[in-house]
């Protein structure tokens, strides 16, 4: 079966991942693996410590292709240049670039959207409200410039929100049913799930075709059974894959999937369809 991972990135992109041994971020990125389900070694993610690493983890997991997720918060910043640095000339992998208008101011943001995407090739923007400076909802009126230039340039919007959130006040997916109101042909993509939200999110997209569940790593926590009930119903067509690698390895992931109790037409969706169809493939 082809296999696209909707959200994966090497250790050596940034300290978070696991760039550096010994430190608190390597310790930390030990610990989330042990937490959501890793069995066997929990600092597997020094394999992709070099560019080389990374490419022959994703070939050997048997990945078509790799997401690699840029990002751009207060506390940690992926630039879209680095992100089309580590995707550019490999085959493999796809750039998913990032704004922060709040950062940014709005004018540089959507310039930067024009960039990453009509100069840098990449296939779609993150932006994660609940991680700044302050914790806003996807639905704060600072956010809608940009949705509405990713709807005319038919470019899909990636959300991460879910229990890492520093304030869980804003791990709140019913802001997620008034931008996908507000913006019927914009594709958005959420990166967790909304997880421990499961059924809110679960309704929200319910009601709107173009919210797209990514629970990633998540989907092996308690709630698990909701995501694929609703997978193997009306879900089907808006459910993905995304292994969260380095805090889960990409093999084991994939297995896992597969034995989670999706139909055989709605697993090739999950792992390839939906996603050839998100990204424009």
């Amino acid at each position: 079966m082809t296999i696209i991972d909707l959200r994966c990135r090497p250790a050596f992109l940034h300290d978070f991942f696991g760039a550096t041994p010994g430190s608190p971020e390597f310790e930390t990125a030990r610990w989330l693996n042990r937490r959501v389900g890793t069995r066997g070694d929990d600092a597997h993610f020094t394999r992709s410590l070099t560019p080389e690493g990374f490419l022959a983890e994703i070939r050997d997991a048997g990945l078509s292709r790799a997401v690699v997720v840029g990002r751009h918060t207060p506390s940690q910043h992926l630039p879209n240049d680095r992100i089309h640095e580590i995707v550019g000339g490999h085959a493999e992998l796809i750039g998913i670039g990032s704004v922060d208008p709040a950062l940014q101011g709005e004018r540089a943001a959507i310039e930067e959207i024009e960039r990453a995407v009509g100069t840098l090739g990449l296939k779609g923007i993150d932006i994660e409200p609940g991680f700044g400076a302050p914790p806003r909802h996807p639905d704060d009126r600072l956010y809608w410039p940009i949705y509405e230039r990713l709807q005319e340039l038919g470019v899909p919007l990636f959300l991460m929100s879910g229990p890492t959130t520093p304030d869980p006040r804003f791990n709140d997916p019913s802001g997620v049913a008034v931008v996908a109101a507000a913006f019927p042909r914009l594709q958005i993509a959420v990166y967790h799930g909304y997880w421990p939200r499961v059924q809110e999110i679960i309704g929200v997209a319910f009601r709107h075709a173009n919210v797209h569940l990514i629970p990633d790593m998540y989907l092996f926590q308690p709630g698990e059974d909701a995501y694929v009930k609703a997978a193997n119903s009306f879900l089907a067509d808006q459910f993905l894959f995304g292994s969260s690698y380095p805090f889960r390895p990409i093999r084991q992931s994939i297995d896992d999937y597969a034995a989670a109790g999706f139909r055989d037409d709605v697993l090739e969706k999950v792992f390839h369809t939906n996603a050839v169809r998100l990204l424009s493939l």
